[in-house]
């Protein structure tokens, strides 16, 4: 599946839980120590436009603050990624960043934005009272690709400690539980 595409599914899946959202839930405690479904949100629309400035000279439409509107400011924010994956010249850009040196723009997104959006897709949906399956399949292909890089992945200060889940869970228990997150506790 192109970037393009797998952006389209893996942001449809996140904007579900975006506007699926009840008014009064933007402010329940998400998984992630200290945040709230809205710093759920909030991280995704700040951290990639600074990434993609500072990496590829690519500056994103910003939609309202998300703490005036979490589900505008997450749409604006998804579609102007998806734009700038649709258009052709993308694949020929390159994002240069100090720790993984020079990447084409199109995989650099699909690489370190998209499954952000998929794993926290999870966090959302557990803050906000949702439905909470992940797909299986992106489930396995993320651990498999993170379990080799364990030492850097906990070293980058962007996950916690690896939690203990049965050996016999499922593959997003056992995702969840690489990254961090407890998903056997309520």
């Amino acid at each position: 599946m192109s970037p393009a595409d797998e952006h389209r599914r893996i942001a449809a899946g996140f904007t579900a839980k975006v506007v699926g959202t009840p008014l009064d839930r933007w402010d329940s405690p998400a998984p992630v120590e200290g945040w709230t479904a809205r710093d759920v949100v909030r991280h995704l629309v700040e951290w990639f436009p600074a990434f993609l400035e500072s990496g590829a000279g690519v500056t994103l439409d910003r939609g309202p603050s998300v703490d005036d509107d979490p589900v505008a400011a997450w749409q604006v924010h998804s579609d102007a990624v998806q734009a700038l994956l649709d258009d052709a010249s993308t694949a020929d850009r390159i994002l240069t960043n100090r720790h993984v040196g020079d990447i084409p723009l199109d995989q650099a997104v699909d690489r370190f934005y998209t499954g952000d959006v998929f794993m926290h897709t999870w966090d959302l949906a557990r803050a906000t009272g949702q439905d909470e399956a992940l797909d299986p399949a992106k489930c396995a292909q993320l651990l498999a690709g993170m379990e080799p890089m364990e030492d850097a992945i906990r070293s980058s200060g962007q996950y916690g400690p690896r939690v203990e889940v049965p050996a016999d869970a499922d593959v997003q228990t056992r995702m969840l539980a690489f990254i961090g997150r407890d998903p056997l506790r309520r």
